[in-house]
């Protein structure tokens, strides 16, 4: 049997932990810290689009993006949160309230469709 190919979000959760506890500062990353810093880190990503709708610098949107996904896996980690199981769930329930035959080319709440 081959083995599986390696699991890019855990791979990341980990190395994150040893990050973390090599610096000490798995006693700072309480879940409230940490989705305060995925706020900031989101916050930070907007405004590379503040004033126009395409952003002067992609590496930094990039370097954005990074930190976005690092606290979030970070705070998933702290929460016991399976991000993947909980990404597929969500999309099936995005599924269910956007029905592609009612949502097609619509950017209406799923209460208006």
């Amino acid at each position: 049997m081959p083995t599986p190919p390696p699991d890019a979000l855990l791979e990341l959760r980990d190395a994150l932990r040893r990050f973390a506890g090599e610096r000490d500062w798995d006693q700072f990353h309480s879940p409230k810290n940490l989705a305060a810093a995925l706020a900031v880190e989101a916050a930070e990503l907007l405004e590379h689009y503040q004033w126009s709708e395409t952003a002067t610098d992609p590496a930094k949107v990039r370097e954005e993006l990074a930190d976005v996904l690092l606290y979030l896996i970070r705070l998933a980690d702290k929460l016991d949160v399976d991000l993947a199981a909980a990404a597929r769930d969500k999309m099936g329930i995005n599924a269910r309230k956007y029905p592609a035959d009612k949502a097609r080319g619509s950017s209406r709440k799923y209460t208006d469709l």
